[in-house]
């Protein structure tokens, strides 16, 4: 099974960012996808870590590395409670940390300096299971080729979890993480099937396991 964790619209929220993160890490997310809304808050999040991190170092060894330990076992990112003794191991478990960036995939929304750059792309692609998963901040950057090649379109910009069938394709939104009622979303492939999942940041489910059907047809979903 593979579980991918989707969220969007942070706007500079760094907590709400991390709250997203752990929620989706604690369902089993290993990747994620960010659909921007403010693409830049991947790299504070990771200098936020960095320096929290540094400044837990200060205060005590063994909570401080009691600490990472417990952080990383909720990311996923250590399978079993592990002892960082050494000033190497310490070292190790700030860069698991960082190395968080690498799995997280983001699209750049507009007004950003990232949208402005042609070296950020727009759009970001990726495998869902046997089916093409594009990933954009405004869904109305979508051009006919990207129609045409992805089944699954991820975007953000949207106050609440959605999931629209439009013909073939399928168009979801996991929510926003600002407003009065912040949410996530969670993509599985089950043996073949695609399952899509939102949750509130208490880990409330909104969208329970909803299939994707990956064909023809015309429906409309959503929840409020």
């Amino acid at each position: 099974m593979v579980s991918i964790g989707v969220f969007s619209d942070s706007d500079g929220d760094l907590t709400a960012f991390d709250a997203a993160l752990k929620l989706l890490a604690s369902k089993g997310a290993r990747r994620f996808l960010f659909a921007g809304g403010k693409f830049a808050d991947l790299d504070e999040w990771v200098k936020w870590k960095r320096e929290e991190v540094k400044a837990q170092a200060d205060y005590s060894g063994e909570d401080f590395l009691e600490d990472v330990r417990n952080y990383l076992i909720g990311l996923g990112q250590v399978d079993r409670p592990a002892a960082f003794g050494t000033a190497h191991e310490q070292v190790r478990a700030i860069e698991e940390l960082t190395r968080m960036k690498d799995k997280i995939l983001r699209a750049p929304e507009k007004g950003s300096l990232a949208y402005l750059d042609t070296a950020v792309p727009r759009k970001v692609l990726e495998m869902l299971g046997d089916a093409l998963c594009c990933l954009v901040h405004d869904k109305n950057d979508l051009d006919k080729e990207d129609m045409l090649n992805a089944l699954v379109l991820v975007h953000g910009k949207d106050p609440e979890p959605k999931v629209v069938k439009v013909g073939p394709r399928t168009f979801i939104t996991p929510g926003r993480l600002t407003g009065n009622k912040p949410t996530v979303g969670l993509l599985e492939t089950v043996d073949r099937q695609v399952v899509f999942s939102a949750f509130t940041l208490d880990g409330k489910a909104v969208i329970d396991r909803m299939p994707i059907q990956l064909g023809s047809g015309k429906t409309k979903i959503s929840v409020k």
